[in-house]
């Protein structure tokens, strides 16, 4: 198996057909300090194969592609990009990523994930 392209940039993948998670992109792309510091990207349009990152993958949570190819998923994936945003946000991608702490922001990931359509922004297709 040949290994994974690495991306020029780091790239977040996202459920593009959520409006929860296209409004939660959208607060993310607020936070970044340019388009140069992370692409954001619906994995719907995307050849994930380059990326080494499946379709399951993606159906189950945010997947995050560092430009070195290394791939964090759900809450580390959020961190990751927290951590690539301003560098007022930063703080906040290191605290998910702490011992403890990674292990609550994963629940609270999984349960908005599993209750995103019924959230702000949320409709019934982001249940699917």
């Amino acid at each position: 198996m040949p290994a994974p392209v690495t991306p020029r940039l780091p790239v977040l993948l996202f459920d593009g057909d959520c409006a929860f998670c296209s409004s939660s992109v959208r607060l993310l792309l607020r936070l970044r300090r340019s388009p140069a510091d992370y692409a954001v990207e619906p994995w719907q349009q995307v050849d994930l194969g380059p990326l080494g990152v499946t379709e399951q993958a993606c159906t189950e949570a945010v997947q995050w592609v560092a430009a070195d190819g290394r791939v964090s998923s759900a809450q580390d994936a959020v961190a990751r990009a927290l951590l690539a945003s301003r560098p007022w946000v930063r703080p906040l991608g290191a605290l998910v990523l702490v011992p403890g702490v990674r292990q609550v922001a994963r629940a609270i990931y999984f349960w908005v994930a599993r209750n995103r359509h019924r959230l702000p922004g949320g409709t019934p297709a982001c249940s699917v």
